[in-house]
């Protein structure tokens, strides 16, 4: 090891020992959710979910599972009860040049149903920081954080959230690529949502459903939201469908995308939803309720791991919309 990357580690294992102070201290301690467990969010939340569980609804109704972080999320002005700490954690990574971040999952555990008129507390603590970690993105560290949901005294769920607060790699390139676009990231691919993927690659859109209740659902997902039954089959989209919203991205800039354009959330006939581009009219003429027809189409010339997604493209002569 020369003296120069001596000392860099060195540099490195300080900084990472002052992240390691951090663990178990309170990011949040007696935060109070602003609203109480209620109907009106239970019945957005589904809606835009597309979850027709009975459970969700009339007079015992429950709210969804995985609706717990909502009931805690503090909105612009954020929370009263949270702490310096959290802040004083990002404050040294970003003065150590890990300055961008990037969610990479969560956990979430529920103990009991959360119904409406329930009134949430909560207390969140920094549960673990990793060492540093060089991923494609860059070089950072994992940061975890655990918020325990309560009403009154009794524990209703926890929530850990895991993100990587990293200094972006700096992507080396031959002269001749200069110019050249970067290649497009690849999906994620695991077990609940391979069968997905595999249908694209044979050009078919492959919709999940219910071998119990025959409820369809998209996105693929191990277990039935309407009747909890965990078998499945697939039923293959007709691949038309209107868009039923959008937004059109003009910021950050990636370097393999070519901003602005118009990304839909598509309905299809079958009535699941789907997240997708929207092609074949001008990003600023995509509008709700316009006819689509679903294409695959083929990014990067990648004969080793070529890279195909299924897009949809505005039928013709269809460019007015809706509204």
């Amino acid at each position: 090891m020369t003296s120069e990357s001596a000392v860099s580690a060195a540099v490195v294992d300080e900084l990472g020992a002052r992240l390691k102070a951090y663990e178990g201290r309170p990011a949040a301690v007696a935060g109070i959710g602003k609203d109480p467990v209620n109907e009106p969010m239970i019945r957005h939340w589904c809606e835009a979910m597309g979850d027709t569980n009975p459970a969700y609804a009339g007079p015992e109704a429950v709210a969804p599972p995985t609706m717990l972080q909502a009931w805690t999320m503090g909105g612009l002005s954020g929370h009263s009860g949270r702490t310096g700490a959290h802040d004083e954690l990002f404050d040294l990574l970003d003065e150590a040049g890990c300055t961008s971040v990037v969610a990479t999952d969560c956990e979430q555990e529920y103990l009991r149903p959360l119904r409406p008129g329930d009134e949430v507390t909560f207390d969140a603590v920094i549960e673990a920081v990793s060492d540093r970690k060089t991923t494609k993105l860059g070089t950072g560290y994992f940061v975890t954080t655990r918020m325990d949901v309560r009403v009154g005294q009794d524990l209703v769920g926890t929530h850990r959230f895991r993100i990587l607060k990293y200094a972006p790699a700096r992507e080396k390139r031959k002269p001749e690529e200069e110019g050249a676009r970067a290649r497009r990231p690849r999906p994620v691919v695991n077990r609940d949502n391979a069968g997905f993927w595999e249908g694209v690659e044979r050009h078919q859109l492959l919709i999940q459903r219910c071998t119990n209740c025959g409820t369809l659902r998209h996105p693929w997902l191990p277990g039935c939201n309407t009747c909890g039954g965990p078998d499945w089959d697939t039923v293959e989209a007709s691949g038309n469908g209107t868009v039923y919203s959008y937004v059109v991205m003009h910021h950050p800039p990636f370097p393999a995308f070519n901003p602005p354009y118009a990304v839909g959330l598509i309905e299809l006939a079958e009535g699941v939803r789907i997240v997708s581009n929207v092609v074949g009219v001008p990003y600023d003429k995509v509008r709700v309720g316009l006819p689509v027809r679903l294409e695959f189409r083929r990014y990067d010339d990648d004969e080793d791991d070529p890279l195909v997604l299924p897009v949809f493209r505005v039928q013709e002569g269809r460019e007015g919309g809706v509204g």
